[in-house]
């Protein structure tokens, strides 16, 4: 090539330029590095719940398991995974999924925005809704009774 044609040619170097230009790609790279250790501070795994996918059974940190003499409050991490067995099937800890805290919506994240905002309730939430619109239904259709 001759020096004609590498001067054409963009420069490998990808030194800033300017101090504003430094000062502006290392605050975005800090933001970057930041955002992970951000969203596992956001997350308390002790909070979380997990369920046994044999059987079902969710261990909520917030009850403990009073059949097996665990503490209302003990994380499901901090219980011995060698001695720990499901108290409805026997399974090992390694049976159980972490299914997140308690007022955490169920579904995917990016469903929750759907469905008139039913998505984001919780699964609480959501019983109440179901079952006091059965409430109110039968109340309505008891109610058609006293018209005579």
């Amino acid at each position: 090539m001759s020096s004609d044609t590498q001067a054409d040619l963009p420069s490998a170097d990808l030194t800033p330029e300017t101090p504003e230009q430094a000062t502006v790609e290392s605050t975005e790279s800090d933001a970057v590095a930041e955002l992970p250790t951000q969203e596992l501070e956001a997350e308390d795994l002790d909070s979380h719940r997990f369920e046994c996918r044999s059987c079902g059974f969710v261990y909520d940190p917030g009850e403990g398991v009073r059949k097996l003499g665990i503490e209302p409050g003990t994380p499901f991490l901090a219980v011995d995974a060698a001695t720990f067995r499901c108290p409805v099937c026997r399974s090992r800890v390694g049976a159980f999924k972490d299914i997140g805290p308690r007022n955490k919506p169920s579904g995917f994240e990016e469903n929750l925005n759907f469905g008139l905002g039913v998505n984001r309730l919780t699964p609480g939430q959501k019983n109440v809704l179901i079952f006091g619109s059965f409430a109110l239904a039968i109340a309505f259709f008891l109610s058609l009774y006293s018209l005579r």
